[in-house]
């Protein structure tokens, strides 16, 4: 069996995900990983404590995941249209849940500010590495806002519709900007 800290993160990974940060409680998530409530407050100090650790851990395995899924892309222009194939893949895989950060910013008041911070730092990442490879601020911010509200947007219609309308889109902006 695993240790007491691994089988709580596993488990949060899994419940926050599926359920949400306000729908999963503490003892919810004790009850699963089948540690004791001193053995939670020996690993996390708070509840905020392992909503972090689980954005942390979700951005590494969603970036993770977006890298090996484009790696195959011979250009920029490929990569980028990839990524919202990747959008699909996703959604597909995890039945339109949406982007753990979103759902999660949307359930936490504006005082959790340690959480906002990582939330932020996370999107900050993905928007630095979309302008890092067009090196066109203004168009690699136009892309990105595209990405992110095709993970909103798909996960309220529970369809892929919109995600395939915008990488025509996006092969138009990239295309015009050559």
């Amino acid at each position: 069996m695993s240790k007491p800290r691994e089988r709580i993160l596993n488990t949060t990974m899994i419940l926050f995900h599926q359920q949400g940060y306000n729908n999963t409680g503490i003892n919810q998530i004790i009850e699963e990983s089948a540690v004791s409530k001193a053995s939670f407050y020996q690993h996390f100090k708070s509840k905020d404590d392992l909503c972090i650790e689980f954005l942390d851990k979700r951005y590494a395995y969603w970036i993770s995941e977006l890298k090996n899924f484009i790696s195959g892309a011979q250009t920029v222009e490929e990569r980028f249209l990839k990524s919202f194939d990747f959008l699909i893949f996703m959604n597909e895989k995890e039945n339109f849940r949406g982007c753990s950060f979103l759902n999660i910013l949307s359930e936490i008041p504006s005082e959790k500010v340690e959480i906002h911070k990582v939330i932020r730092s996370h999107k900050k990442a993905l928007r630095d590495a979309f302008n890092k490879d067009l090196k066109d601020d203004m168009l690699s911010d136009h892309i990105y806002l595209l990405f992110e509200s095709c993970i909103v947007t798909s996960q309220l219609y529970r369809s892929n519709e919109l995600i395939k309308k915008t990488k025509s889109i996006v092969q138009g902006l990239l295309l015009s900007s050559c």
